[in-house]
């Protein structure tokens, strides 16, 4: 038995769309990273970007448990004395609907090259639109 190696020329890659509206924001966050590094697929190579495009729609009504929307605390820092900025996660959802998706994923994502290219295959969307409807993304669901 024999164990294949993909190369870069190798890679196919398919568009998914995500509904977030009323899904929990880190069991969703796991599902989006695992297509965005390829692991869902049997061709699995860790040294090889083989993942898929991700398109996530209605990230303003993405949902946290527990008081996470008063106390889960987001931090800038600007390099110089008293800057540091500090917004809640509610703050962050009104101002920038698709940060907190974005940076839950990125999280998970490896710290490397490889992460720095699978983050940006994600697109994200406060509402229903989305600008990716000629590549025909294939609609998932998940149960967070």
């Amino acid at each position: 038995m024999l164990t294949t190696m993909l190369n870069k020329k190798d890679v196919k890659r398919k568009y998914y769309l995500i509904d977030v509206e009323d899904k929990i924001l880190g069991r969703v966050a796991v599902q989006i990273s695992l297509l965005l590094s390829g692991k869902r697929k049997s061709g699995y190579t860790s040294h090889v970007d083989n993942g898929d495009f991700v398109v996530v729609v209605n990230s303003a009504k993405v949902k946290v448990t527990g008081a996470k929307m008063e106390k889960k605390i987001y931090k800038t820092y600007s390099g110089y004395p008293s800057g540091l900025k500090l917004k809640s996660l509610e703050t962050v959802l009104k101002t920038k609907p698709t940060e907190p998706i974005r940076h839950a994923v990125k999280g998970m994502l490896p710290k490397n090259k490889l992460g720095s290219r699978m983050i940006t295959r994600l697109k994200i969307f406060a509402g229903p639109e989305h600008t990716h409807k000629a590549q025909n993304p294939e609609k998932v669901e998940f149960k967070g």
